[in-house]
């Protein structure tokens, strides 16, 4: 019962990334410096719809 009440509450996540990989480190710092141009070019509405929508996500 107690592996259940931890998934409920959300401390057991049932998919697991392997982040240690190298293939996902050059992803993550790709999507980091996109992001980044990303919200440099936009105006201030903009950044702030792009944040509600990466909250979402």
């Amino acid at each position: 019962m107690r592996l259940l009440e931890e998934f409920w509450y959300g401390n057991i996540e049932p998919t697991e990334y392997d982040t240690s990989s190298k293939e996902y480190k050059k992803l993550q710092e790709l999507i980091c410096r996109n992001e980044e141009k990303l919200r440099t070019a936009m105006t201030d509405d903009q950044r702030e719809l792009f944040e509600k929508y990466t909250d979402c996500v």
